[in-house]
């Protein structure tokens, strides 16, 4: 049994109602890198979400953050983030969401992110369009990078790694109206699919981080690749280029 579009914004916006539950409390913050770190939420939002899967959707195979990978005896592939954002919240800024993507035979089909402060719910169905609170949603028709409104994000070992992205931040925020910094790359990849952002790149990342915002994105109407312009944003290593179609082979080209 495979799910539909409503299922996926279901366990979505359930397991947004945990995360705006626990937001203006005090968390358990563990850490699993020097900056990386995790909350009690992620995991009861991750478990919400496990659960719901395995109960409706069961055999089903599963890649989340937190608890890693669940093999499955289906062609089906959920990604799950279950709290995208979490030094954001940890630290108490409203800026974070709930990402979930379902793929079959190596193809994603059905996203949704939600975030919940602003009661935001970003969706899309492979060739169906994208939508925000149930209304289509499409990218920017920006055409010059120098009018353009960027966003990115940086891996959480920029010290030890050549991509540390901080270089290409430096070049595209002074080739452009400026380049912002969220820290959700699922917001950033829907933010582009809505014409919020004219396009997002980041460098290092995980499949849960923009399996469901890339789809959202691609329907919305943008290009979407690597940054090496691959159309396999999912594979490792991960690296993404979401951008208004006026504007993406001009980031391409400074990206390379």
């Amino acid at each position: 049994m495979k799910p539909t579009l409503s299922d996926l914004e279901r366990i979505a916006r359930e397991a947004g109602a945990i995360l705006r539950d626990g937001y203006s409390k005090e968390h358990q913050i563990s850490y699993k890198g020097v900056i990386d770190l995790v909350t009690e939420v992620d995991h009861a939002s991750e478990a919400f979400i496990l659960k719901e899967i395995q109960t409706h959707f069961p055999d089903s195979h599963i890649i989340a953050e937190e608890s890693g990978e669940t093999k499955g005896a289906n062609g089906g592939i959920w990604y799950i983030d279950p709290l995208d954002g979490t030094v954001n919240y940890a630290h108490h800024i409203p800026a974070f969401c709930v990402s979930i993507a379902y793929a079959f035979d190596g193809v994603v089909m059905l996203a949704a992110v939600y975030e919940p402060l602003r009661d935001e719910m970003f969706t899309a169905e492979r060739g169906k369009g994208a939508t925000l609170n149930g209304k289509p949603i499409h990218a920017s028709a920006a055409t010059e990078l120098q009018r353009s409104l960027l966003v990115t994000g940086f891996p959480y070992d920029a010290w030890h790694t050549e991509k540390d992205n901080f270089k290409k931040f430096e070049k595209l925020g002074r080739l452009t109206q400026g380049v912002r910094r969220l820290g959700s790359a699922a917001l950033d990849g829907c933010y582009v699919a809505a014409g919020r952002f004219d396009g997002f790149w980041e460098l290092s990342l995980k499949s849960w981080d923009v399996a469901a915002c890339g789809l959202i994105a691609e329907e919305g109407g943008a290009r979407v690749s690597s940054t090496e312009g691959n159309l396999d944003y999912i594979s490792s290593p991960q690296s993404i280029l979401a951008a208004a179609p006026g504007i993406y082979e001009q980031l391409l080209e400074q990206l390379q």
